[in-house]
């Protein structure tokens, strides 16, 4: 999928707002979903988009509703669960005549899109949405056809999935984050599936579940859970997990995706400063640069392989695709990986602990949520975080317009454009060109703190 599709979610929505010099990513703003719950406490939809909170209901009914700033979500436990793929709804078996007036007096009918994006309406458009609805008589709602014993999460892989970036912030993460406490016994259940979206990350999905996934878009049968999770549970910051509202950590995320994908590597090398790397080899710190072929490409790997291996370092150069596997033991053998910021600098989470990372920020305005993309995360998984904010002299950019253009005098007014335009310039049509020189300085920052 083309990685416009991570810029669009960090960039498209900030030109409609009046924070431009910080390009108004206001994705970040929120509060923190909790962890899991199974206290017998409702929170009524106020109407399908919102949650009226403060209201209860008997306990008996067994469901929990949250709305947060990046999720919607339910949890029904211990009810009668039906999923009906033709309507679109789940359907709740209320366990008292009380307990559905209590329900229908606060319009508890509520419509949720199981993708955690929901601020964002341009991801939303393609995820489908269920109505998740209390019955009290189950003779009034479809028959269950194929009844479960274990629990189920239902979720969406439409909104950004196919990125690599959304496929881990938006789905991935959060599924970790709802579905562990189940130890492998829960059933997926997917709308908007997609079979190339399970093929590439069965590992992890295997992981989570000891069942086949099911595509509800295309059941005929009625499909009952003892429970049901209905949405995914997610930190309003990018790739994070918020330990103090969960059981999991992003520490505990990447052990878990080591042991999915047999990654050796949990601690990056540390140098001494007796260390001799001209002896064997044998402590010299790895480093891959992350290579891009289409936009925001490096012009002169060479020149920076060359110069970061007179500095020591053992040096690969990789592009991340659909192999997981390949690209994560890749990573996972590495001290240190550099790249122009985009979906393949996600990789980091395979990163070993104190490991660097250094992210190549592209002229005209990036800074500010490219450091919230990657920066900010790197904090939880106990990565080293360095970056190298380009001048215009080492961007493509030169070779387009003339030096006293908008585009390098006045970035800011070429946001003001729409987001179109802005990554049109600043995002698509930009290569790096980087000066070795003073590149070379980052690189002696990142020996530095291997030493640490």
């Amino acid at each position: 999928m083309d990685e416009k599709i991570t810029y669009d979610t960090f960039f498209a929505g900030s030109f409609s707002r009046s924070d431009q010099k910080k390009l108004g990513y206001g994705a970040f703003i929120g509060c923190l979903l909790i962890a899991l719950s199974f206290c017998l406490v409702f929170m009524p939809y106020s109407s399908p988009q919102s949650i009226r909170l403060g209201t209860s209901v008997p306990k008996r009914m067994n469901l929990v509703c949250k709305s947060e700033k990046r999720s919607d979500y339910c949890e029904i436990n211990g009810e009668d669960v039906r999923i009906d793929a033709k309507s679109s709804t789940v359907f709740i078996v209320a366990s008292s005549q009380q307990s559905i007036r209590d329900l229908e007096d606060n319009n508890t009918s509520l419509l949720i899109g199981p993708y955690s994006r929901k601020e964002d309406q341009i991801a939303m458009k393609s995820v489908r949405k269920w109505l998740v609805k209390p019955v009290m008589e189950s003779n009034v709602i479809p028959h269950c056809s194929q009844a479960h014993s274990v629990p189920a999460i239902l979720f969406s892989l439409g909104g950004y999935s196919g990125n690599n970036y959304h496929d881990f912030t938006d789905i991935i993460i959060p599924l970790y984050s709802t579905a562990r406490i189940f130890n492998g016994e829960v059933k997926f259940v997917v709308t908007n599936s997609n079979p190339w979206w399970i093929n590439k990350f069965r590992n992890l999905v295997q992981k989570l579940s000891n069942y086949e996934v099911i595509d509800i878009d295309n059941e005929e049968n009625i499909h009952c859970f003892p429970s049901v999770v209905v949405g995914l549970k997610r930190a309003p910051q990018e790739l994070s997990i918020d330990p103090s509202k969960s059981s999991y950590s992003m520490k505990d995320f990447r052990q878990f995706l080591r042991s999915a994908y047999s990654l050796n590597k949990a601690r990056a090398i540390k140098i001494e400063d007796d260390d001799d790397d001209d002896d064997d080899g044998k402590t010299r710190p790895r480093l891959l640069i992350v290579a891009r072929n289409r936009t925001r490409a490096f012009r002169n790997t060479d020149e920076i392989v060359g110069m970061a291996r007179n500095l020591g370092y053992e040096v690969g150069v990789a592009e991340a695709d659909g192999n997981i596997q390949r690209f994560a033991e890749i990573v996972n053998s590495c001290d240190v990986m550099m790249g122009v910021h985009g979906a393949g600098l996600t990789n980091m989470v395979f990163l070993p602990e104190n490991a660097v990372l250094i992210q190549v920020i592209p002229f005209g305005g990036v800074e500010w949520p490219a450091r919230a993309a990657f920066r900010e995360p790197s904090k939880d998984m106990n990565i080293k975080y360095l970056d190298y904010k380009i001048k215009a002299e080492e961007s493509s950019l030169i070779e387009q317009y003339p030096a006293d253009h908008e585009v390098f005098k006045n970035p800011l007014s070429i946001s003001k454009q729409g987001w179109l335009t802005f990554k049109a310039v600043y995002l698509d049509k930009q290569d790096v060109n980087l000066d070795i020189n003073r590149f070379k300085i980052t690189l002696l920052k990142a020996l530095e703190l291997l030493h640490q």
